[in-house]
């Protein structure tokens, strides 16, 4: 994980963890705050980033990438 400046990391990278671990729960409620926190390119990247590939099949995954105006 890259960290910011104050040396903390996005919430976008805590769900890619989650994901990666298979705690879907946690990954979705981090995946909600990194699009709360409007996280920018990290979060837009989802359909591709192999972390969440375990995450592309739950309905919550469509659902979000809906309200980021992606499609799914």
């Amino acid at each position: 994980m890259r960290k910011r400046a104050d040396g903390s990391v996005t919430a976008s990278e805590v769900a890619g963890a989650y994901a990666l671990v298979g705690d879907k729960d946690k990954a979705f409620e981090w995946l909600d705050k990194a699009y709360e926190e409007r996280e920018g390119q990290s979060i837009s990247l989802l359909k591709c980033e192999p972390a969440y590939k375990n995450t592309r099949t739950d309905p919550r995954f469509a659902a979000l990438l809906r309200r980021m105006g992606l499609p799914d």
